[in-house]
């Protein structure tokens, strides 16, 4: 029988994408067990694209966590630091568990829990903690197939998980009117709940409707769309994450959270533009978050361009120098 290493990480699509280090490191480290990563079911198009999981648990809640088989070798807390996920974890009986030190929890250990420490640290560090190897770059997916190509569009991704992360509506359709008049392809993404802004964006924009494809996509079309895009224009979501992991440009809208928690690794910088006005808050909040109510669209318009000009700069280099025959 095939030992099993169980991950849980039943969180959204950034918080999987930040994990993915962790996950390959967990492959390496325990090449002949079966990895089984329990997260919620709607990411298993992404999980297959990391190539470090051999089956996926659906769980939307670690309460939600159904383990009827053969108790783990180990049990790994990529989730967080709570009592529900160490309960979770604990109840599947495993041989070892690896996680933080949990408060309130009868057996504590591991090391501790750093609220500053940026997620793709977090995770590695805790792997290290453990004497596992973790390479913090290995952020990078392999595209999936697109079905309908998008080269080279602008996509302006309208979604948030909170309203407190969410741009204004007529902010996001005074940028894409610029894009629009610069001739740029523009798309707008955004969830199923999210369409309706959605819409509304693109008509105070002058967009057509079928440019709209919040509610559309399956999430592997949207990772496709994402991957062949010239640039991402997003807040503080999973779909940064998805740009970050596909290489893609991006001009990234940061408040409440700043952006040295979650957002770009140092290392990949130089194709992201964060706007933070320093300013930070509840990311969980009803309403938007005064300090990215700071960030104007003028602002996101000169990063755009800039951000464009330097795509279309690459492009020319790597035409000029294509083999011809």
């Amino acid at each position: 029988m095939v030992s099993v290493v169980l991950v849980l990480q039943a969180r959204g699509l950034g918080e999987l994408l930040a994990a993915v280090p962790a996950l390959r490191a967990l492959r390496r480290a325990y090449p002949r067990h079966r990895i089984v990563l329990a997260a919620p079911a709607r990411l298993e198009q992404v999980v297959d694209l990391t190539g470090a999981v051999d089956e996926l648990v659906p769980t939307a809640d670690p309460a939600a966590l159904l383990w009827d088989r053969t108790s783990p070798e180990l049990a790994v807390n990529l989730h967080g630091n709570d009592v529900a996920s160490a309960r979770a974890l604990a109840d599947t009986q495993p041989g070892r568990v690896i996680g933080f030190r949990t408060k309130g929890w009868p057996k504590p250990s591991g090391p501790r829990w750093d609220p500053e420490c940026h997620i793709v640290d977090r995770w590695c560090g805790l792997l290290e903690a453990e004497g596992i190897a973790a390479d913090r770059r290995n952020l990078g997916l392999v595209p999936p197939v697109a079905s309908i190509s998008r080269r080279d569009c602008v996509v302006v991704h309208i979604g948030a998980g909170a309203p407190a992360r969410r741009w204004p509506a007529e902010r996001f359709a005074a940028v894409i009117r610029h894009l629009l008049v610069l001739d740029r392809s523009v798309v707008v993404t955004g969830d199923a709940f999210e369409r309706d802004i959605a819409m509304q964006v693109a008509k105070q924009a002058g967009l057509p409707d079928d440019r709209v494809l919040a509610g559309r996509q399956t999430l592997s079309d949207l990772a496709a769309t994402v991957a062949e895009a010239a640039l991402v224009i997003s807040g503080d979501t999973g779909v940064a994450h998805l740009a970050t992991a596909f290489g893609t440009r991006t001009v990234l809208l940061f408040g409440p959270t700043p952006p040295r928690l979650g957002g770009p690794p140092t290392h990949l910088l130089g194709r992201h533009a964060v706007l933070w006005t320093g300013q930070t808050g509840d990311p969980d909040g009803l309403t938007p978050d005064e300090g990215l109510l700071r960030i104007g669209a003028r602002e996101v318009i000169a990063a755009t361009d800039a951000q464009l000009s330097k795509h279309e700069g690459a492009e020319s280099t790597r035409s000029r120098y294509r083999r011809v025959g």
